[in-house]
């Protein structure tokens, strides 16, 4: 990889779309790595007006985007039996693990998965 260090989660995605102060470091483009599902998660928001699928669009063109393989649907039914999470998250997560990644989230729900090298910040 090029230098990619970090998974960033939809919900820091979108924190950075709002320009969040907080997650201005996880910006920069070197870091701008996603899942696929985060691209669908932020694209496929319900009654999306144009001008704000401009913006997404054009952030998620500067990100390396990662595709669901064949290891991180395994890695990612394995997380879905061990730990109760949604199947977005299982697959971000999955994601992250296979890619040798650590994941940037507010979302806790993944500080039980113990597979996962994760940064969990802070937005309140």
């Amino acid at each position: 990889m090029s230098g990619i260090e970090y998974l960033i989660d939809t919900n820091i995605l979108v924190y950075i779309l709002q320009g969040n102060p907080k997650v201005r470091y996880f910006a920069q483009e070197e870091f701008l790595a996603v899942s696929c599902i985060t691209e669908i998660e932020t694209l496929g928001k319900y009654q999306i007006f144009n001008e704000e699928k401009a913006i997404v669009e054009e952030l998620l063109e500067q990100c390396n985007i990662f595709d669901i393989t064949y290891k991180i649907k395994q890695t990612a039914i394995k997380l879905k039996q061990n730990y109760r999470i949604k199947l977005p998250d299982a697959i971000i997560a999955a994601t992250a693990i296979q890619q040798n990644l650590t994941l940037v989230t507010a979302d806790k729900g993944f500080s039980k998965i113990s597979e996962l090298d994760l940064i969990l910040l802070n937005m309140e």
